[in-house]
């Protein structure tokens, strides 16, 4: 049984063939790009249902092919790299990546994070296929967060917004008033075996106020002191 199709980028073509390897003993189709300018091309012509993205490539780095794709796709993308750094961290995440992987790793804890981001995901050109999909929409005085295109609107305006942003803010303004620990945010929208930490949720919601911020006095992401988050309206 296909489980579907991983697209590995990595200048290292060892790392390349283990992969390959293990993830297809798992029923997946795996498909290999050594450079940046390859990894475009193949994500193109072969319409993968998720991607293991390296940062360190020739031609084009791992940031450039990821934003990249996020112009025309939200297909998941697993960071790979070797850097620890929490800047490179932040940085993945913010240009639209679901999940970041340190090298060395350990080849079952790949896996195990593809099926995690696929189960949490689902494969999007599945999702863009659905036509019963039920409509995910809210709505709030001069905001509409809609999850089934994964647009975000202030104002009547598109904004922008990474898939990861969008999920969460919809979630908080789908349970409004609700009082969210950063933990129960990283369970809840990231999945409970996500391997981030709470810094994670702090990076999101900054990136959400500078969007947000000031947009209505009829609701507001606001930061509960020692606790969380919640998205509070007001009557």
């Amino acid at each position: 049984m296909n489980m579907g199709k991983i697209l590995v980028v990595d200048d290292d073509i060892n790392i390349c063939e283990l992969l390959r390897l293990y993830i297809e003993k798992e029923g997946f189709e795996v498909v290999i790009a050594n450079d940046g300018g390859q990894a475009i091309t193949k994500f193109k012509t072969e319409k993968p249902d998720l991607v293991m993205l390296d940062i360190m490539l020739p031609v084009l780095d791992g940031w450039q092919v990821c934003r990249e794709i996020r112009k025309t796709s939200q297909c998941p993308i697993i960071m790979l790299t070797a850097k620890g750094e929490v800047f490179d961290k932040v940085l993945g995440l913010e240009l639209g990546a679901d999940d970041y992987v340190v090298k060395p790793f350990e080849t079952k804890e790949i896996v195990a994070r593809i099926k995690a981001v696929l189960r949490r995901m689902g494969s999007k050109s599945r999702v863009e296929e659905s036509a019963e999909q039920q409509k995910k929409e809210v709505r709030y005085d001069g905001l509409v967060i809609n999850l089934t295109n994964y647009e975000l609107r202030v104002k009547g305006e598109q904004v922008d917004t990474p898939p990861k942003e969008m999920e969460l803010i919809y979630h908080m303004a789908s349970n409004p008033n609700r009082v969210f620990t950063r933990d129960q945010l990283l369970d809840e929208v990231w999945g409970f075996d996500y391997y981030g930490d709470s810094r994670t949720v702090d990076v999101h919601i900054k990136r959400l106020r500078e969007k947000l911020e000031g947009v209505s006095d009829k609701w507001a992401l606001k930061t509960v002191w020692g606790v969380g988050y919640k998205f509070e309206t007001k009557e």
